[in-house]
């Protein structure tokens, strides 16, 4: 059995589906039990717990010879990050709870670093998971091809779509989702002692300017992109509710100036598969 957390999202549910295909038993874990129902109509098995929720945790991960953890993302989080504190005391009290056999972390590219940002959240989890006496793969997925959403709408009417990442020719690590629910799907069911590490991004580094210009094939005219001030991004952010932009700005910093970086760097990551081309064009509706 494989427990699978983050199914009700893209890559939890590209994961399961891919796993279900393969004839693989999954359970999904899910905080609103009648958002497994869909699932359990699929042929899996449901257990309902938050993820903050160590007890709980523990009952839906009892029994599992895999698990696949995805701790929901917090764009804005409170100073000190007692948020990712706590659910990573929830996940090491449930996994030292319920003894699985293997455990896939979903983490982030950069965790690696020494510098606070919006992506030392996974960085607190991961130390914490990392004192369990479990076989762990922490998989460090790059930028995701599929942030390219929240331009569809600019790139379609104005043709002009704000970039935070900056130089605009500056080659970024990016992946598909789908190419981390595959990977994923092949890491739960692989054999592995102790702890690794796997870092994961697209077939080619990606420019902003890459995706302007994809844009504008795709949607038949020309769409530019713009790089947003540095110096405007905190009032921008605060004025679009944000209470702590302190970790987001510091987080697209460490992408601009290139501190986040795998530690193998571009020649020791996996490559997936799915191109930004491929991604842009489902997202703007052309399948």
């Amino acid at each position: 059995m494989i427990a699978v957390t983050g199914i009700t999202g893209k890559i939890g549910s590209q994961l399961a589906r891919t796993l279900l295909a393969e004839h693989k038993p999954v359970r999904a874990v899910v905080r609103d039990i009648r958002k497994g129902r869909p699932w359990e109509l699929q042929g899996c098995e449901v257990a309902q717990a938050d993820i903050n929720d160590s007890a709980a945790l523990a009952a839906a991960f009892q029994g599992a010879e895999a698990i696949f953890i995805l701790v929901p993302p917090n764009f804005d989080p409170l100073p000190g990050f007692p948020e990712a504190h706590a659910t990573a005391a929830a996940l090491k009290s449930a996994l030292t709870a319920s003894h699985p056999g293997k455990v896939v972390y979903l983490s982030t590219i950069g965790t690696q670093a020494a510098q606070s940002n919006l992506l030392t959240s996974h960085t607190i989890i991961e130390k914490a998971l990392g004192q369990l006496p479990v076989p762990i793969t922490f998989l460090r997925p790059a930028w995701f091809m599929e942030n390219a959403a929240w331009d569809v709408a600019s790139a379609r009417g104005s043709g002009i779509i704000p970039s935070f990442l900056q130089p605009l020719d500056k080659r970024v690590p990016m992946v598909a989702t789908v190419d981390i629910a595959q990977v994923a799907a092949e890491l739960l069911q692989e054999e592995w002692v102790g702890h690794r590490v796997v870092e994961l991004e697209g077939p080619t580094r990606v420019t902003p300017n890459q995706i302007a210009a994809t844009f504008s094939d795709l949607l038949g005219h020309a769409v530019t992109i713009e790089a947003v001030p540095r110096d405007t991004w905190q009032s921008l952010f605060e004025s679009q509710g944000m209470k702590n932009p302190t970790p987001r700005i510091r987080m697209l910093d460490g992408f601009n100036e290139g501190w986040i970086e795998f530690e193998g760097g571009e020649t020791g990551s996996r490559k997936g598969k799915e191109t930004l081309q491929a991604v842009l064009k489902t997202l703007t509706g052309q399948r």
